[in-house]
C-alpha cells in the first residue's frame, strides 16, 4: 500500500512580509482599512436607526471599495502570518484584539440591517394584502362561507426599488 498523499496548501497569490518593517506597514495598513470601514458602518447603523434609508445607502460606495481593500489586506496578512507569529506575536495578538471589536461592529450593522428589511418587508406584504381584500368582491358561498377570489381578481402590486 502507498502512504496517502498530503495536502498541500496552493501558494497565496498575495506576497508575504519579509522584514518587520513590512510586517508593521501591513499591520498599519489593516488597521487603517479597518478603521475607515468601521467608520462607514458605525454612520450607516445610525441612519438605518433613526429611518434615512436614501442617507444610508450614500454609503454604498465607500463601502464596497474598503471591502475590496479589507480583503486584500487580509490575504496579505494571512500570507504573512507565519512570519508574524514569530517576529512580532504581540502586533499579531493586537491585530486579532481589534478585528473581534471590528467583527462585533459589523455584527450589530448587519442586524440593524436585517431589522429594517424586514420591517420595510411586512409594510409592504400588508399593504398588498389591504389591496388585494379591497379589490376582491364581498361574497359568500351557499354553505355560508366567504368565498376565495380567483387568481384573476388578484391584482399584483408593482413596487419600486428605487428610493
Amino acid at each position: 500500500m502507498s502512504t496517502p498523499a498530503q495536502r498541500r496548501e496552493p501558494p497565496s497569490p498575495y506576497p508575504a512580509a519579509k522584514t518587520p518593517a513590512e510586517a508593521r506597514k501591513l499591520a498599519e495598513t489593516l488597521m487603517e482599512v479597518m478603521n475607515g470601514l468601521l467608520s462607514v458602518i458605525e454612520r450607516e447603523t445610525e441612519l438605518v436607526r433613526a429611518g434615512k434609508l436614501r442617507d444610508a445607502m450614500t454609503f454604498g460606495p465607500k463601502k464596497t471599495e474598503l471591502s475590496q481593500r479589507y480583503v486584500h489586506v487580509v490575504g496579505h496578512m494571512k500570507a504573512s502570518q507565519k512570519f508574524l507569529s514569530q517576529t512580532a506575536p504581540e502586533l499579531l495578538r493586537t491585530l486579532h484584539r481589534h478585528h473581534e471589536t471590528f467583527r462585533a461592529m459589523l455584527q450589530v450593522n448587519l442586524t440593524v440591517l436585517a431589522t429594517a428589511h424586514a420591517v420595510s418587508e411586512s409594510i409592504v406584504r400588508g399593504v398588498n394584502l389591504e389591496m388585494q381584500r379591497r379589490n376582491s368582491p364581498n361574497t359568500y358561498t351557499a354553505a355560508g362561507r366567504r368565498a376565495v377570489p380567483s387568481p384573476r381578481q388578484i391584482r399584483p402590486l408593482s413596487v419600486s426599488r428605487s428610493l
